[in-house]
């Protein structure tokens, strides 16, 4: 059996990838439910890459983005989607002001799902410092915490956030609302909307994606569900004998 020619600048010291693969990941880019809704043409006017707030500070570009898919450069797409897709801010204003009605924004979320699904080192190094958001999210409904808000936690919200120094827990407690008055989350969240929560990423994929990326995240995620889940029906099943007659 032939083997598939393996694409690449043979100058680079990024490994060739097979030709096969090239045309796998642009194939899933293409059927995606939202690529023909988002890609009709290009003019090559520049007007979305002239107002682009990355395009002024990253090696980044929506109008090449379009050229690439337009052309079905595969080795480009794949290239582009190693680093480049990543700095898109997704503000959308090349969409806003495109004459042909594209979206680039809206490619490169396509690219970075497609990106995901294969499980591309690049969606991995990107994806890993969101584990403490998600971690955080599944064990209490919550993204973000006050105990989490600090300068060693969250250096990349710039210098000013070192100079929290407000006593929170006492701050916290001034608020009216009782579900607010907790440092461990945002808010309280109950075990059946957690449960909900959790059901919806089952079912829409975001698991799957998260198996992907990050096994051993997926299997902690798996495991806390599951534990959650019991708690549940064992709550449900208290209720349900309270409530019944003797």
């Amino acid at each position: 059996m032939a083997t598939a020619p393996l694409i690449g600048d043979p100058l680079s010291p990024t490994p060739a990838v097979a030709q096969e693969t090239l045309q796998a990941v642009f194939e899933d880019i293409r059927s995606h439910p939202l690529f023909e809704h988002e890609l009709h043409g290009c003019l090559n006017c520049g007007i979305c890459t002239a107002t682009c707030p990355s395009a002024h500070y990253y090696d980044y570009s929506p109008r090449e983005i379009v050229q690439l898919l337009l052309t079905e450069n595969l080795e480009g797409i794949h290239e582009a989607m190693q680093e480049k897709i990543w700095a898109c801010a997704q503000c959308y204003t090349c969409a806003a002001r495109c004459p042909f009605h594209n979206s680039p924004g809206g490619l490169v979320m396509i690219m970075r799902e497609v990106a995901i699904k294969h499980g591309m080192q690049s969606a991995k190094d990107v994806l890993k410092p969101f584990t403490r958001v998600l971690m955080k999210l599944i064990t209490t409904g919550n993204q973000l915490a006050p105990n989490m808000i600090t300068p060693d936690a969250f250096a990349d919200w710039g210098p000013n956030v070192a100079k929290i120094k407000a006593p929170l827990k006492t701050l916290r407690m001034a608020i009216p609302v009782p579900t607010l008055r907790t440092m461990d989350t945002a808010w309280e969240v109950n075990l059946k909307t957690s449960i909900e929560l959790y059901t919806i990423w089952e079912a829409s994929g975001v698991l799957q994606q998260l198996e992907t990326i990050d096994p051993n995240l997926f299997d902690v995620v798996s495991d806390l569900m599951d534990e959650k889940r019991d708690e549940y029906q064992e709550w449900l099943e208290e209720q349900q004998e309270a409530s019944s007659p003797d």
